[in-house]
Formats: structure tokens, C-alpha cells, sequence
């Protein structure tokens, strides 16, 4: 089975056991998630099939929201509330200046990820470190907070979107927001709204994935390559394009049906309909970027 699966990650499972247990709904090794998710947070976690795990590294996770709860007063080593509390202080601040120190962080900003997170550092994760009691210095990252909406208040707890860029932890946004304030603050909630073209209110949770395995109708929910990136054309080779299309070869614009030379990236597609892979034109000539096509396909 290729193309994707647009999961509902429940709180209490990593992105990992999302996969392990669609692995044994399926009986389908090949499947990778994208945008990975902590096991306290839920939402949409897109999940690739077969063939359409070569095209992961493709993801761009460059637009993405979530609805968060974020709790003043409290600091923990986690950066959010299922961590070691590490100190309690009252909050004093005004609703009117909590929204005004959470609004400071829209943006382009520099970013310290915390200790418990996948980033690396000599070559060791980040948590694996905090989980021996070791902190290390971590080098600040360039994000983007676009837009921060939707704010309510009830201190010390505040709810509010947040669309941001990939490699944005909310956890430090809520850590670093608490600090401003001088009352410290952490994440008591996360549910991710969406991720590229990937929405919550069309992510299916594994019950009902596996509802629709029992039911032989799994194949209304799995969405096809293309729906990771739906803002690519789609090209269409000639008959004579075909083969050197299927041999993975860079092609001339002789062998494709178009009107004029694409920008970017697209699909392409072999005479038949049948999903080639990603290109895209250098120079005049049409590359592949990642193939998807196998002999079988043929």
C-alpha cells in the first residue's frame, strides 16, 4: 500500500508506537511519520506508506499550528507539566500584560531548544543527555512565529494558537514567555492543528484505522503521493518520454507534454497516469528529484 495516512496522535503514544501499531493493523513494514510529535501532545501526525516514505525527507514542515495551554508560575526541567517541578512562584502579572509578553514572541526569533528533545549534540540526543542528569550548552535556531491568535485568560492557565515554522518547540515558547513575566511558565497542553496539508478535523485515530481494516475499506482513508504536495504541478510525459522517465533520467522538454517550462518543483507522471516521482528543471533539463515509480508499476 503506498501514499499517506493522515493520523490523529492521541496523548500517551510517541510518533514511534503510532507507527509499531500501524505496522500491526497493516501488515506493512514500510511506513515513516513525519513532524514528529511529544508523547503528552495530540493532533495530526501524517503518516507515509510504501512508497511514499521516499518522499519524507521532502516534507516541508515549514507551516504548522497548534492550540496550546500554557500554565504561569510553574518551572520544570521537561518545559512543560510532566516534568520535575523546579519552582513555584505566584502569578502577579495582569491578563492585559501576559498577552502583551506572548505577543512580544511573534516573529523571527533566535530559539534555544530544550534539554528533552531529538535535536543532537555530538552526536547523542538531547534527551538522552537530561535523562542521565547531564545539561549541555545548546546553539540558538532561527524560527518564525507567524501568528499568535485565538488567546483566552484565566491565569494563571492561557490558551492560544500558534502557527509557526519547523523546529519551533512550544514548550520553549511557553518557557520563555513565563520568564518575561518573571513568574516562569510551562506547556500544560498541546494538540497540533495541522501540518502542511495535513488537518486535524480529516486525521482518523488508530481505532478507527483499524475499524476500517476489519471493514476492508482502509483504502478510503489512505490519500494518494500527491497529497503531501498538493502545490506542485503535475506533468505528463510523451509516450517516447516513458522509459527514460522510468529509468530515473534526467529528460528534454521534447519528451514532455507541456505548454511551458514549470516553476519549481512537480510531478510527473508517465503517459499511463502512473506516478514517476518528483522533478524538477535545471537549466533547461527536467531531473528527478525522488523517484517513487518501480518495475512493478508497469
Amino acid at each position: 500500500m503506498n501514499g499517506f495516512l493522515n493520523i490523529y496522535k492521541e496523548r500517551g503514544f510517541t510518533s514511534h508506537d503510532c507507527v509499531a501499531k500501524l505496522r500491526g493493523i497493516l501488515r506493512q513494514k514500510k511506513i515513516g511519520h513525519m513532524g514528529t510529535l511529544d508523547p503528552d501532545a495530540e493532533g495530526v501526525l501524517p503518516v507515509a506508506l510504501g512508497k511514499a516514505t521516499r518522499l519524507i525527507e521532502l516534507f516541508d514542515e515549514d507551516r504548522k499550528a497548534y492550540r496550546v495551554t500554557m500554565l504561569l508560575g510553574r518551572t520544570t526541567d521537561t518545559l512543560d507539566t510532566s516534568g520535575t517541578v523546579l519552582e513555584e512562584r505566584e502569578v502577579l502579572c495582569s491578563g492585559e500584560d501576559a498577552v502583551k509578553a506572548l505577543l512580544s514572541f511573534r516573529g523571527e526569533q533566535m530559539q534555544i531548544p530544550p534539554m528533552y528533545s531529538a535535536v543532537k549534540k555530538n552526536g547523542r540526543k538531547l534527551y538522552e543527555l537530561a535523562r542521565e542528569g547531564v545539561t549541555v550548552e545548546r546553539e540558538p535556531r532561527k524560527i518564525v512565529i507567524h501568528e499568535i491568535s485565538n488567546i483566552t485568560v484565566d491565569l494563571p492557565l492561557m490558551t492560544f494558537d500558534v502557527t509557526c515554522s519547523r523546529g519551533t518547540y512550544i514548550r520553549s515558547l511557553c518557557d520563555d514567555c513565563g520568564r518575561s513575566l518573571g513568574c516562569g511558565g510551562c506547556m500544560a497542553g498541546l494538540i497540533r492543528l495541522y501540518v502542511g496539508s495535513f488537518r486535524a478535523e480529516n486525521a482518523l485515530r488508530l481505532s478507527q484505522i483499524e475499524a476500517l481494516k476489519a471493514e476492508d475499506r482502509l483504502a478510503q482513508a489512505v490519500l494518494p503521493m500527491t497529497a503531501a504536495f498538493p502545490e506542485m504541478n503535475c506533468i505528463r510525459t510523451l509516450p517516447e518520454g516513458d522509459k527514460p522517465a522510468h529509468n530515473g533520467n534526467a529528460l528534454s522538454g521534447k519528451m514532455l507534454d507541456l505548454q511551458e517550462p514549470p516553476a519549481g518543483r512537480f510531478w510527473l507522471e508517465d503517459s499511463r497516469g502512473a506516478i514517476v516521482g518528483v522533478y524538477e528543471c535545471i537549466k533547461g533539463e527536467f531531473r528527478p528529484v525522488k523517484m517513487v515509480y518501480e518495475e512493478t508499476d508497469r
